[in-house]
């Protein structure tokens, strides 16, 4: 009977990462690369809150809202 074998298959990004990451050789090369990769994020999110201002879809008044907001996970007791 033959063996079954979990394969991972990476996306480009992901191997890219994995590359990235086997050259690290100190502590403070991998922070480096956790705070280029927190600002890439960073940027991301930023340009999507510009867009969601832009539009219109996010304003004053949805900051507002929010300070009152009770945006909890519901959970169920047995």
């Amino acid at each position: 009977m033959e063996a079954l074998t979990n394969r991972t298959v990476f996306t480009p990004a992901q191997t890219a990462i994995i590359n990235a990451v086997a050259h690290l050789r100190t502590d403070e090369e991998v922070m480096l690369l956790k705070r280029a990769i927190s600002h890439f994020f960073f940027e991301r999110a930023n340009q999507e809150m510009d867009k969601l201002w832009e539009t219109g879809a996010w304003n004053e008044q949805t900051l507002e809202d929010l300070k009152t907001a009770h945006h909890r996970t519901p959970y169920v007791t047995p």
